[in-house]
Order: structure tokens, then C-alpha cells, then sequence
């Protein structure tokens, strides 16, 4: 039996040009939204999740809505966090990001993503197809720990707004990555939130 999980990262938010931390969905993310929900229509979801951010919420009623699905479920393990801090063999080029994150914020992204690991990875006795709809640093450490990588491995993979990654939890093997950041449903110019000069 089979666990597929579909993450989703939250579609472009109005404010985050400005650098602003949360705020609504802008048009854009909207038609973002929708494009995925329209990709996702042939699969029969068991459960959808969504983190309680205001950008994710939205995403996941556009999506939700669209599909037919029941609400998506908020929960505070697909918060946006940060996952692990600096650690030896980390290359120096990353430790600037480290610059105003403390020790108390890295902390709760540990456990909350050790929470999330042990919630999602876990197998299930019947096939079930769930969707995710979180964040880029989430979406990053769940391929991490799939690749069995590095903890500050997550640092530099990078999602798209309204990328689809799947992961197939099984039974009796390791979690295997099926597809990471598809955007193959949105048009070049609803390809956002990935860095500067990325290729897509």
C-alpha cells in the first residue's frame, strides 16, 4: 500500500515583493491556484491539509473549492519555519541567511518538522492520496529527508508558488520522490517565488 502525498506550495502573495512576511493572495496567485487545482482534478484526494497562514489558507480554498473537496484541514505542522540552523560542513555561502534567525526560532522549527516527518511519512495500511498545502522551507526539508540528505541539505531547493512535489510513502521501503517543483501547468509568466535568474 501506498501514502502519495501532493504538496503545494502557497500561490504569489499581494505584499511579497515588498518583503512582507504574510498578506493576501494576489490576482496572480489566484490564477496560480487555480491552474494546479485544474492539474490535480483526476485524483481522488482522501484528505487535504493546509498551513494556518493566510496565503496558504487561500490557496487551499481556490483549490479545494475547485476540486470539490471538503475544506483543507489547518495544521500548525505545515507552518512556515525554519527547519535546522548551520551546521559543520554547511558551505560558508549559506551562513548569511543565518544572520537575524535565533536559536529559539530553530529550535521550534526542528520539532516541528520532526512532528511533521512522523505525521506524514508515516505508512498507511491502504492506498490514500492527501494534499499539502504549505511552504517553500517545508516542502525542501520533506525532499531532504527523503534523499536521506544533510540536515542544511533543505537550503536551496527551492519551490515555485503552486508547485507540485509528490512524494509515495511505502509500506516496506523508503519514501521515494515522484515528482518535485512540476510546473508544467503554469505558463512562463505564473512562474513565480523561485530565486532570481532560476531556469524554469
Amino acid at each position: 500500500m501506498s501514502r502519495y502525498l501532493y504538496f503545494v506550495r502557497h500561490g504569489e502573495q499581494v505584499d511579497a515583493e515588498f518583503g512582507l512576511p504574510e498578506g493576501p493572495l494576489s490576482e496572480r496567485g489566484r490564477q496560480q491556484a487555480s491552474l494546479i487545482a485544474d492539474r490535480l482534478s483526476s485524483i481522488r484526494f482522501d484528505a487535504a491539509y493546509t498551513s494556518p497562514l493566510q496565503r496558504a489558507i487561500e490557496t487551499a480554498g481556490v483549490i479545494t473549492e475547485r476540486l470539490g473537496l471538503d475544506e483543507a484541514t489547518p495544521s500548525a505542522l505545515l507552518m512556515d519555519c525554519i527547519p535546522s540552523g548551520p551546521e559543520e560542513g554547511m558551505p560558508a555561502a549559506f551562513e548569511p541567511f543565518f544572520g537575524g534567525v535565533t536559536e529559539e526560532q530553530i529550535a521550534a522549527g526542528q520539532a516541528q518538522m520532526t512532528d511533521a516527518l512522523a505525521e506524514w511519512l508515516a505508512p498507511s495500511r491502504e492506498d490514500r492520496h492527501e494534499l499539502l498545502i504549505t511552504h517553500n522551507f517545508v516542502i525542501a526539508w520533506f525532499v531532504r529527508e527523503v534523499f536521506g540528505a544533510s540536515s542544511w541539505r533543505w537550503i536551496g531547493i527551492n519551490q515555485a508558488n503552486c508547485g507540485l512535489t509528490i512524494i509515495r510513502v511505502r509500506s516496506a521501503k523508503p519514501p521515494v520522490l515522484l515528482t518535485h517543483n512540476d510546473l508544467g501547468h503554469l505558463p512562463a509568466e505564473l512562474r513565480t517565488g523561485l530565486p532570481d535568474n532560476h531556469p524554469v
